[in-house]
């Protein structure tokens, strides 16, 4: 990693002398000219892919043998605070010297904590992993953002964002599978100590690729601007701001609204100068684009972080059919991208985001009905499978629409500003669902319930106060993406 060039080669000849997309002939992501970068990438995101699905799977185990349930959301929500922080730095990074020195170091950074997380000895440290996990995921999401506007003509986005929706596929059906046995036969530590070979690959296919076609400046002639210090004074502030909110909504005493408070104060001045004016008020546009990604993906990642537990817990299956009951997601959510990058869709993409919502809705509604034990457990499987549609269907879209809706030099601040209202959204949800769940008594399972009885460590109360609730923020997700068109480009 410290051989690269981080402000990504953007004085070299061949960088200057690349074609352009607007240069480039009809063909697709696949053709002689995007052939090598599209395979780079998308594995890129298959490796992202591998670890959620993975890590998802062996969480409730490692969550148990380190004492850590009550802990549990922040395993989830630590790689996400710290990610907004990753966020907002790679999108200065890129737009001013190219995504490649972005990408390569947050690679680095995700192996790295998934190694920290993998030979913790305590939740803490696990913790802490995660934390350095998600800092490096965030580089590394909006940097493949800034890639695919620099490098893929308008035409040609919905596709290559059906491609990073298909290569979910795989890893959701193997993912949970190997995870799972590998956590039952060898321990939970190796699916984290696992996933860093995966890292290989990616590295070696796509930064070439990307030095080639997507490196250096929007505007090569332009001066090299400089960081902009207060937006990441902003950034910095979102993250600890998010961190103090989650740790005040898990410790449940009265002495939590000092660092709630604390919390807050830092937050939401951030949040205001980092996301496009009136995204809080769902204005038309990019706004609604942004908080519509937030509400998606925070409804919907905070009820599936707490699937596998309560299968594991409540209806004693092992984390293998846990993690797989879970695993017809990945292709009905690279269904549904596909579905919105078909051209004879386009006039109709807000209403199939309203119905991806719907669907999502739905989903997480249904999923807490397997809590009565008469309900069988593939109920899970089918409601997530129509979730995952829902999932594929809006969050390509806010992709494709913030693209369309950016200028060129715009591309790594707006893309950055679409995922951390994604993150922020994970962050605050979660936290919002991990207090209810402490609050009811979720933090005290410790062990496997038997199908169709009650343990002594049963509490389904706190889960359903978690489902439920997300699935009425889907809901308002319905609504706001009825405002996604109309608006101004741009901030």
């Amino acid at each position: 990693m410290s051989a690269l060039d981080p402000t990504g080669t953007a004085d070299t000849a061949d960088t200057t002398a690349a074609p352009t997309p607007q240069e480039q002939g009809g063909g697709g992501v696949l053709d002689r000219e995007h052939r090598a970068l599209s395979i780079g990438i998308v594995s890129v995101v298959l490796l992202i892919a591998f670890e959620a699905t993975a890590v998802g799977t062996a969480m409730p185990v490692a969550a148990r043998e380190l004492d850590g349930v009550p802990l549990y959301a922040f395993a989830f929500s630590a790689y996400f605070t710290t990610s907004l922080f990753g966020m907002v730095l790679a999108g200065q990074w890129a737009d001013r010297s190219g995504p490649l020195g972005a990408l390569a170091a947050g690679i680095g950074a995700f192996g790295a904590g998934l190694v920290v997380s993998g030979t913790a000895g305590a939740m803490w440290p696990f913790v802490l992993g995660r934390a350095v996990q998600g800092f490096g995921g965030g580089l590394v999401i909006v940097a493949l953002y800034v890639v695919v506007s620099r490098a893929y003509e308008e035409r040609l986005r919905p596709a290559i964002m059906a491609a990073f929706a298909a290569s979910w596929v795989i890893p959701s059906i193997v993912g949970p599978l190997a995870a799972g046995t590998v956590t039952e036969r060898l321990g939970w530590r190796w699916v984290f100590l696992g996933i860093p070979a995966l890292v290989v690959f990616p590295l070696v296919l796509a930064l070439p690729a990307i030095r080639r076609r997507a490196a250096g400046p929007a505007d090569p002639g332009a001066p090299v601007a400089a960081f902009d210090a207060r937006r990441l004074r902003l950034a910095l502030g979102i993250s600890v701001g998010a961190g103090l909110l989650q740790y005040a909504g898990q410790e449940l005493r009265w002495l939590s609204v000092v660092p709630a408070a604390a919390g807050a104060a830092l937050l939401v001045p951030a949040v205001l100068g980092l996301l496009p004016r009136g995204t809080y008020r769902a204005a038309r546009g990019l706004p609604s684009v942004v908080l519509l990604r937030g509400v998606a993906a925070g409804a919907f990642i905070s009820a599936e972080s707490f699937v596998p537990l309560m299968l594991v817990t409540e209806r004693g299956l092992s984390p293998t059919l846990a993690g797989l009951s879970l695993a017809v997601g990945g292709a009905t959510w690279a269904l549904g991208s596909f579905v919105q990058s078909r051209p004879r869709v386009e006039p109709y993409r807000e209403r199939l985001m309203v119905l991806g919502m719907l669907l999502v809705a739905a989903a997480i509604a249904a999923v807490p009905s397997v809590l009565f034990p008469a309900v069988p457990v593939w109920i899970v499987g089918v409601a997530w499978g129509f979730g995952c549609l829902g999932m594929g269907m809006v969050i390509a879209s806010t992709s494709v629409l913030l693209l369309k809706l950016s200028a060129p030099e715009e591309a790594g601040t707006n893309s950055a500003a679409l995922q951390i209202s994604d993150g922020l959204a994970n962050v605050l949800l979660l936290a919002a669902g991990g207090a209810a769940f402490a609050a009811l008594g979720g933090g005290s399972v410790t062990g496997h319930s038997v199908a169709g009885a009650g343990a002594a460590g049963s509490h389904p109360v706190a889960f359903a106060a978690v489902f439920l609730p997300m699935a009425a923020v889907a809901l308002v997700g319905a609504w706001v993406a009825t405002r996604v068109r109309g608006g101004e480009p741009g901030r």
